[in-house]
């Protein structure tokens, strides 16, 4: 054997290069997810925009019956928060329930491993359940104002601020509640949420029919500004908006977004 061939044989295998995987463009990332988003909902896409309608004219016409004699600042108060329990809902009880579900399933983990910033999970998620409440928001609207009669007077910068915001908001703390928990218990808490939104927050009664601790407890939950927020945007006539509400907003979306930046970074 020649010594070139024995040099050849005996020399120390080179170092292989592990691949980094390849990111792509944020649009492109952002489109992709989106499309994985809706095709994960599938047939059942049309059928929640229907139960969200629906829930947001269960809503005017329930609460309506149970008052029974209401007056028309009444019948105002319930339709302006009418809006807030249906983006509240998406954000804090479906929102969290459908990543709590993916995590399970394993579904979570592979998307966190794709190459794309993961931050722009929760972005996705944010848009997509975002245009599925918009058409509950509207039949809501328009319900109230054939079931009561109303007109209502429209501040349409701060409506689409608010809307934003809420939405923004609740996304983020349910994303978070479903990041930081197990799948299990975050389902139920999600659950336990329904009931204190629709029955012990001040959207659809005003905030002095409850005792005064649980006023005070309101003040610092995002609920009740979300829904005086919302509420200055569609009769900006009879209701106003306060920097606290704004304040309170802020706080707890900055909250939430940062519990799941630091969930969705951290190495499993």
């Amino acid at each position: 054997m020649s010594e070139h061939a024995e040099t050849t044989l005996h020399a120390a295998p080179r170092a292989s290069t592990p691949l980094a995987p390849v990111r792509t463009g944020t649009v492109t990332a952002v489109l992709a997810l989106m499309r994985w988003s809706l095709a994960s909902t599938g047939a059942m896409l049309p059928l929640i925009v229907i139960v969200q309608a629906m829930l947001a004219a269960g809503i005017i016409l329930g609460f309506g019956l149970v008052i029974g004699d209401i007056t028309p600042q009444g019948a105002l108060f319930l339709s302006t928060g009418a809006p807030t329990i249906l983006l509240l809902t998406i954000g804090l009880v479906i929102v969290p329930q459908g990543v709590s579900r993916a995590r399970a399933s394993g579904a979570f983990d592979y998307q966190r491993a794709l190459p794309v910033a993961r931050p722009l999970l929760m972005i996705v998620d944010l848009v997509v359940w975002a245009l599925i409440a918009l058409p509950g928001v509207a039949v809501g609207l328009l319900v109230a104002r054939l079931r009561f009669d109303l007109t209502f007077s429209f501040d349409w910068p701060l409506l689409v601020f608010a809307s934003l915001l809420v939405t923004t908001m609740a996304t983020a703390v349910g994303y978070a509640i479903a990041v930081s928990m197990p799948p299990m218990p975050a389902q139920m808490l999600s659950q336990v949420l329904v009931f204190f939104v629709l029955l012990f927050s001040p959207i659809t009664f005003p905030v002095e029919q409850l005792p005064q601790w649980f006023q005070m407890l309101h003040d610092v939950l995002p609920i009740r500004p979300a829904a005086d927020l919302l509420r200055a945007g569609i009769a900006a006539e009879s209701f106003t908006a306060e920097l606290r509400d704004l304040l309170v907003l802020a706080a707890w979306t900055a909250l939430g977004l940062v519990l799941t930046a630091r969930a969705l970074m951290r190495r499993r």
